[in-house]
């Protein structure tokens, strides 16, 4: 599962399953901390989500310096998805050491804390990592260019790819479909395949010829099967397969090109 529908608004579950442990384990820790320490515990968990956050985006962007060296401003734009989960977790746990070193009645009440928060995200990540969305399903589409029908895996034709799902009314799919586009033209052993959402050949070409965009590899799904099957209520979404059909990674919400990149890196490193 990747994202959820709330009315209109589509959201990625990963920032909600964040937001619901760390909530978990600033309610948590209040509650053992009794009232007289109830609102440090509180602080205490909010510092940690805080302190996580920043040296997880802080160690991703180093490990992918050249990436965002080419455009700095993508160092701030956190829709990326760029995050270094395991120095998050250590680092938002050495804040809480930290804490509870300095106060010694929040220590047991930070700690139960800190252990509620990790089986939430663990449990979480793992659930929403169950199998039923982890290979290419065999959804039925229409190639563009031919009108022939085609399933995804024998679109995939045993490569690495990104499947990206998208419409010409979606904002967020257009500001990213050029960065998508050059990434198909240079990249050689690696498969793009852009599956358009719920419109009709004649609105797809015309999107395409006004935009000057010379994708290929486009596939119609006139039912918007794709989505629901891969657990994805919103567009954008990207998702990386490897050459077995496995997925390696996946992303709602706009690329940009340093984010694109460090993905394609693991893709072209995947067995």
């Amino acid at each position: 599962m990747i994202s959820i529908s709330l009315g209109p608004i589509s959201l990625p579950l990963a920032p909600l399953l964040l937001l619901a442990a760390v909530g978990l384990a600033s309610w948590l820790a209040g509650r053992l901390a009794g009232p007289d320490h109830a609102l440090a515990a509180g602080n205490a968990v909010f510092g940690a989500g805080v302190a996580g956050l920043l040296a997880a985006r802080l160690v991703h962007l180093a490990l992918h310096f050249d990436l965002y060296a080419a455009a700095p401003l993508s160092a701030i734009d956190i829709r990326d998805g760029g995050w270094h989960g395991s120095a998050g977790m250590l680092a938002g746990a050495a804040w809480l050491a930290w804490r509870g070193w300095r106060s010694p009645p929040l220590r047991r009440p930070l700690g139960g804390g800190l252990l509620a928060g990790v089986l939430l995200w663990t449990g979480g990540t793992l659930a929403l990592q169950a199998p039923g969305h982890d290979t290419l399903p065999a959804i039925e589409l229409v190639a563009l260019d031919n009108a022939r029908a085609i399933t995804l895996p024998q679109a995939a034709r045993q490569r690495p790819v990104v499947v990206n799902l998208w419409a010409s009314w979606c904002g967020p799919c257009r500001q990213e479909m050029p960065v998508l586009a050059a990434a198909q033209q240079r990249e050689a052993a690696i498969g793009f395949l852009f599956v358009n959402q719920g419109e009709t050949a004649a609105t797809v070409n015309a999107y395409l010829a006004s935009q000057a965009l010379p994708l290929r590899e486009v596939l119609l799904d006139a039912r918007s099967a794709l989505g629901p099957a891969v657990g994805s209520r919103g567009l954008p979404t990207t998702l990386f397969y490897d050459a077995q059909g496995r997925l390696v990674g996946a992303h709602m919400g706009v690329l940009n090109a340093a984010a694109l990149e460090g993905r394609l890196r693991e893709l072209r490193g995947s067995p």
